[in-house]
């Protein structure tokens, strides 16, 4: 729970605890399925940990609790997401408190194994259900904050729409979403008949944030388990229609976000954002690495502020350093999608809301993204990058 909120955490508990679990008929706090809450004003967010073979009576439950939440008095929003819960005997036979919940300490490790698990199946890297209507999922990443990935992943979007392009952006950070700023766009998403949300519009994008469902300051003090159901919830309880590319702005890092796009959808390849400097690159082959244990090709690298350019005297300065990125991408053996200078112009676009593919599209740094996108498609024509093994051993 953050901030000063106006709906009380004792309610949401009560309201809880009094909607009975599929097969045992407990409440859900003394079955164990309560993950998380999560209030922020008149806003409630829980995480439920359920088992999959429940099958068809997942869908029910989830509808009645939103109803539940919805009715108590003050909540204007009330938000379900899932995450599949498998336990080992240890855990099934681990004491419980007075919730009715194995004590937290261990949950940790739970999840863990079943990271591995599902990693280690030996099945087909692509072996995982599809979004339907769209043909390409494309992960931007890196491995670090702060090197321009989402002002990066949202010009790609741009730049591939000018190309003709279907193009749609999912916002995949759920600590720090940040692409309804890049965008320009804010508001809570509609829902159809289906109980979908429906993807807020951006300059011809279809776009799906957290940031749309909490207010901006908020911090979401999650675990794993709640991050995981909510990007599972955002990519597939969503109407993205018709899409030729679904760009997924990646939270920095190689976690539970990663782990679960790779092993939830069919990616089609991975574009690794780096700046040149050595700290940076150190951890972009660590993005790289990841991607490639879990079989998912990695389309290239992009140099983000790779020189400055003075705007008086047009003298260029390798602030980072420069062509970093293209000698790790030839040392790693992927390919380099291109070089992305450091100005204020992108700064202050993305800043506003207006991305500069859009608000300069005649300039040399929207060229800089629009040769970036076709070299995204080249690569994902060529098959993606180096193909590794699909399977993780872990003892």
């Amino acid at each position: 729970m953050s901030g000063a909120n106006s709906v009380d955490e004792a309610t949401v508990r009560r309201t809880l605890d009094g909607i009975p679990a599929p097969r045992s008929g407990k409440g859900l706090l003394e079955a164990g399925m309560v993950g998380g809450i999560s209030i922020s004003g008149a806003k409630v967010m829980v995480a439920l940990e359920v088992d999959p073979a429940i099958g068809p009576a997942l869908d029910l439950l989830k509808r009645e609790v939103e109803t539940r939440l919805a009715a108590i008095p003050g909540v204007e929003q009330a938000t379900v997401v899932m995450s599949g819960k498998r336990q080992n005997a240890a855990a099934q036979a681990a004491p419980q408190n007075r919730h009715g919940h194995a004590h937290q300490h261990a949950h940790p490790p739970q999840v863990a194994q079943a990271k591995v698990a599902q990693v280690g199946t030996g099945a087909a890297p692509n072996a995982k259900a599809p979004l339907p209507g769209v043909k390409h999922i494309v992960a931007v990443a890196s491995g670090k904050g702060g090197v321009g990935k989402s002002t990066t992943a949202a010009n790609l979007a741009l730049a591939l729409q000018g190309m003709g392009h279907k193009v749609g952006v999912l916002d995949s950070d759920i600590y720090g979403p940040s692409m309804q700023r890049v965008l320009g766009v804010t508001g809570k998403p509609d829902t159809t008949a289906q109980r979908k949300m429906v993807p807020k519009q951006a300059h011809g994008l279809k776009v799906m944030s957290m940031g749309f469902l909490v207010p901006e300051d908020t911090a979401m003090i999650w675990r794993g388990p709640m991050v995981m159901g909510a990007i599972q919830q955002m990519l597939r309880e969503v109407d993205w229609g018709e899409l030729d590319f679904l760009i997924v702005d990646m939270p920095p890092g190689t976690g539970d976000a990663q782990l679960t796009l790779a092993q939830s959808v069919p990616l089609a390849g991975a574009v690794i954002v780096s700046t040149p400097q050595d700290l940076a690159l150190i951890d972009a082959a660590r993005g790289v690495t990841m991607f490639n244990k879990v079989a998912v090709p990695v389309l290239g690298i992009v140099e983000n502020m790779s020189t400055f350019i003075c705007p008086n005297c047009q003298h260029e300065t390798p602030i980072f350093g420069h062509g970093g990125a293209r000698a790790e991408a030839t040392r790693l053996g992927v390919g380099f999608l291109g070089e992305i200078p450091l100005d204020m112009a992108i700064r202050v676009t993305s800043d506003e809301g207006r991305p500069i593919v859009i608000d300069q599209p005649d300039g040399p740094h929207a060229a800089a993204y629009r040769a970036v996108a076709r070299n995204v498609v080249a690569a994902l024509e060529a098959g993606g990058g180096p193909k590794r093994a699909p399977v993780i051993r872990m003892e």
